[in-house]
C-alpha cells in the first residue's frame, strides 16, 4: 500500500457524541488507517467552553475556542455542536475551502439540506449525515445509496426514542401518561423542556431528510403535518389493546396518487394505531426502527438504538472511514440524486383508517344514528364496540367505531359531524391506523 498524507480532520462539539467520535478516533488510529489507507490526525476540538466537564478525558491540548479557524486547516469537518447557527456558516466555511462534511445535526439538515448539499456539490465535497436520523441505525445510506436504484413507495418509523419509551411503558406497564414522562425524564430520555420531542418536531425533522431521500424531492420541514404524544391517554391504550393494536409515534414519508391522478408525497408525524403484528410493534423502550417498502426490494426494517453517545458515533464514524477513503482514491464526492421534484400533497389526501372513540346517549337508535353520519360522508363501519354504560345514572355509553380505509378528508368531516350530533355527548379519542394490517 502507498502511503497517503495524514488527513486532517477538525471536531466541532464535544458533547455526549463528539467527545466519543474524539476517543474512537485517538484510540482506533491504526485500525483506522489500515482500513482507510491513509492516516487520520485529529488536529483540533472546537468547544465554547474549554474548561466544561467532558464524558470523556480527553488531551486538553486539542480544544480550541476558534472553531473558524479550525475549519480552514482540516480536509474533513464533523460537525456535532447541534443548533442552526454558527454550524450552518461553520460548514459552509469549510465546504468553501473543500472540505468534506458530516454532521448528525438533524435541525440544521432538515431546515438547510439542500442548500449545504448545493455547495458541496459545486465544489466537488462531500457531505454526509447518516447520525442525523435514527442514531446508530444505518438507514440514510441504504436510502441515498444501496435503494437508489428501486422505486421506493414508503418509509414509516420510530425515530424519536423519548416518546416510543413513554407510549411503551404506558402500553405494558398501564402507566399513566404523566407516570411515563416522570420516568422517562429520571432515566434521561427527556430533557427539561420535553417540548421537542413529545410535540413531534424532532420526529419531523427527520421525516423531512427521510422523505427528501427517499423521494430525491425537497421537502421543507413545515409542509409535515405534525401531531405529538401530549393526547395520547391510558384510555386510548387500553382500548388499542383490546382491539390488537399498539399506539407508536410515526414518522411517514409515502408516495401518494391523487384521486385526480397526481403523484406527490406526503410527509407527516402522528400518533397512530398499528397491529402487533407489524414489526414495528416489538420496538420497545428508547430504541428506533425505520421500515422501508420498495416496488423492488419489498419490506425492509433496519432497528437499533436511535441515540447515545457511543451509538450515534459509530455513525459518524462510518462516514468519516467513506469521506476519507473517497480522499485517498480521488475523485469528487457522491452529489445526492437530481431531484424528482414531486408536489408536497397535504394530509387531507392521505388515505387511512381511524379508530373513534365516543361517549353517547345510552337510548335506542343511536347506533343507526351514527352509522348514517358515516355513510353520509362516504366512510364505513370496519367494528363497532359499544361498552357497558360507563355512567349509568348520567345515560351515557361508550363506542368504539373502527372505519375501513378513506380519504383522510373525508374521515376528519366525518368526526366533525360526530362531534355536532346531539346524540353524542363527546368524542373523546381520535387515532389513525397505519400498517398493512
Amino acid at each position: 500500500m502507498n502511503a497517503y498524507r495524514d488527513l486532517r480532520v477538525a471536531l466541532l462539539g464535544s458533547g455526549s457524541v463528539g467527545s466519543q467520535v474524539a476517543r474512537l478516533l485517538l484510540d482506533q488510529g491504526d485500525e483506522l488507517a489500515a482500513r482507510i489507507g491513509a492516516r487520520l490526525q485529529l488536529i483540533g476540538i472546537a468547544v465554547r467552553d474549554l474548561d466544561a466537564k467532558r464524558d470523556v478525558e480527553l488531551p486538553r491540548e486539542l480544544f480550541t475556542t476558534d472553531a473558524e479557524q479550525l475549519v480552514l486547516g482540516a480536509d474533513i469537518v464533523i460537525e456535532l455542536m447541534g443548533g442552526i447557527e454558527p454550524a450552518r456558516s461553520l460548514i459552509l466555511r469549510a465546504i468553501e475551502g473543500g472540505a468534506d462534511v458530516i454532521t448528525g445535526n438533524k435541525a440544521l439538515i432538515a431546515a438547510h439540506g439542500p442548500e449545504l448539499a448545493q455547495a458541496a456539490e459545486q465544489v466537488g465535497a462531500q457531505l454526509s449525515y447518516e447520525a442525523a436520523v435514527a442514531g446508530a441505525i444505518p438507514i440514510i445510506r441504504p436510502l441515498r445509496e444501496s435503494l437508489a436504484g428501486d422505486h421506493i413507495v414508503r418509509v414509516m418509523g420510530i425515530v424519536n426514542g423519548s416518546t416510543n419509551y413513554i407510549l411503551d411503558r404506558m402500553d405494558r406497564f398501564g402507566d399513566s401518561a404523566e407516570e411515563a414522562m416522570r420516568v422517562a425524564s429520571e432515566l434521561g430520555y427527556l430533557e427539561a423542556d420535553p417540548t421537542l420531542d413529545v410535540e413531534g418536531y424532532d420526529a419531523a425533522q427527520k421525516a423531512t431528510i427521510l422523505a427528501r431521500i427517499a423521494f430525491h424531492t425537497d421537502v421543507p420541514v413545515d409542509s409535515v403535518h405534525r401531531e405529538g404524544i401530549t393526547k395520547v391517554t391510558l384510555d386510548q391504550i387500553e382500548a388499542a389493546s383490546r382491539a390488537g393494536y399498539v399506539i407508536k409515534l410515526l414518522a411517514i414519508a409515502e408516495r401518494l396518487t391523487t384521486a385526480d391522478g397526481l403523484e406527490g408525497v406526503s410527509a407527516r408525524v402522528y400518533p397512530a394505531l398499528i397491529s402487533r403484528e407489524h414489526p414495528l410493534a416489538a420496538v420497545h423502550g428508547g430504541k428506533n426502527a425505520v421500515f422501508v417498502e420498495a416496488e423492488a426490494a419489498g419490506e425492509l426494517m433496519f432497528y437499533g438504538a436511535g441515540a447515545g453517545g457511543v451509538e450515534t458515533a459509530s455513525a459518524v464514524m462510518g462516514d468519516l472511514v467513506t469521506a476519507a477513503r473517497r480522499h485517498v482514491a480521488g475523485g469528487p464526492g457522491i452529489p445526492g440524486s437530481a431531484h424528482a421534484e414531486l408536489p408536497l400533497l397535504p394530509v387531507q389526501e392521505v388515505t387511512t383508517r381511524y379508530q373513534v372513540m365516543l361517549r353517547v346517549h345510552d337510548e335506542p337508535g343511536v347506533l343507526a344514528t351514527i352509522a348514517g353520519l358515516l355513510a353520509d360522508h362516504g366512510v364505513s363501519a370496519a367494528s363497532v364496540e359499544q361498552a357497558v354504560p360507563e355512567d349509568e345514572a348520567a345515560g351515557h355509553a361508550s363506542l368504539v367505531i373502527g372505519t375501513h380505509s378513506a380519504r383522510e378528508a373525508e374521515l376528519a368531516a366525518t368526526v366533525d359531524a360526530l362531534r355536532a350530533n346531539d346524540a353524542v355527548v363527546a368524542v373523546t379519542s381520535v387515532l389513525r391506523l397505519e400498517g398493512n394490517s
